[in-house]
């Protein structure tokens, strides 16, 4: 089969052995797979989050990278087959998502950047027909910001939102189906801007004119406050505590940043904040983000912005460093599409 494989650092197309179920499995055909930020930090930084990763003795994010590696984890995909003594959770030739336990970034199971992958069969969710197989294809970029949220542990607070890329719009997705509010937004990019307007964020900003947090105070006064990461570059984490109110503050970072980085403890000290780092979501946060995009409660169509086949990946990985151009591009591996 077809796949993109990163090989040696590099992005390149090539044919490589299908995957055949073993039991517990389904054998599923990607219909649609989301270029994330991870991946494309993945490709620049990639022995710099392994590094990190065997560092503190986990190596959960330690593949080989003298290996090929098929990137690919937010997906929807049809079943094609089961393997052996494994019960049907969706039927076969139906559309599902999944939470990526097998891929992603694994030099075993090729991931969505793939004609075929495999799955485990007991967390395949079936796709409402009345859902576009693009838009399920972002419940793990929802799923995402959902986790985010309530790792903030809101209870009448106002957010702030650093970064309108993927997460960040997740983020802000997720707050107003949770009904915080106000939401402050900020991101450099003018496009990024307009779309968490429409994601339903009550206040965007640039952050070269206007600090967020002064935009927040501007909307009234509240005891506590919840900011969040969502860039995932080094210096983030000082910008937050220097920009953070005086008392009270929670910072939930959701930006995967693959660097080193560090803080001033003392700017931290001073106004008591206090530092959440999350990563993922549980089965029950992803199968709410996808009921969220069946019921209308998320609009995908704002997130979604244009999609490729297998041959033109690398040039979208490229297209997607403008954040004026691109917010989601989907690959598809049985279509050709051009940007």
């Amino acid at each position: 089969m077809r796949a993109v494989v990163l090989r040696n650092m590099e992005l390149v197309v090539d044919d490589i052995a299908q995957p055949e179920p073993a039991e517990g499995e389904a054998l599923v055909k990607s219909l649609a797979c989301g270029i994330c930020g991870s991946d494309l930090h993945f490709v620049k930084f990639g022995q710099e989050m392994v590094t990190a990763s065997q560092s503190e003795g986990r190596s959960r994010f330690a593949p080989d990278l003298e290996r090929d590696i098929v990137m690919g984890h937010e997906f929807c995909c049809e079943v094609v087959a089961y393997g052996p003594n494994t019960p049907e959770t969706v039927p076969v030739g139906e559309r599902c998502v999944s939470v990526p336990s097998r891929g992603a970034y694994s030099n075993e199971y090729p991931g969505g950047y793939s004609e075929y992958m495999v799955l485990d069969a007991s967390m395949l969710l079936p796709v409402a027909d009345s859902l576009a197989t693009h838009h399920a294809a972002v419940t793990e970029p929802m799923a995402v910001g959902l986790h985010a949220v309530r790792a903030g542990a809101f209870s009448d607070e106002p957010a702030v939102i650093y970064g309108c890329g993927p997460v960040g719009l997740a983020t802000i997705a997720a707050l107003k189906i949770d009904g915080v509010g106000p939401i402050v937004a900020a991101d450099f990019s003018r496009k990024r801007r307009e779309l968490a307007g429409m994601m339903g964020a009550d206040s965007v900003v640039d952050p070269r004119e206007l600090s967020p947090v002064t935009a927040l105070e501007r909307l009234g006064s509240f005891s506590e406050t919840v900011l969040f990461d969502a860039v995932g570059v080094p210096g983030m984490l000082s910008l937050l505590s220097r920009e953070a109110p005086d008392r009270g503050a929670r910072i939930v970072v959701v930006g995967v940043c693959m660097q080193s980085d560090t803080i001033q403890p003392m700017a931290a000290i001073e106004k008591e904040l206090s530092y959440k780092f999350v990563l993922g979501y549980t089965p029950e946060e992803f199968e709410e983000s996808l009921r969220a995009l069946e019921n209308g409660l998320i609009d995908a169509s704002q997130f979604v912005s244009g999609a490729v086949g297998l041959d033109d990946v690398g040039a979208a990985f490229e297209t997607l460093a403008d954040p004026e151009e691109h917010c989601k591009i989907m690959v598809t591996p049985h279509e050709e599409h051009s940007l």
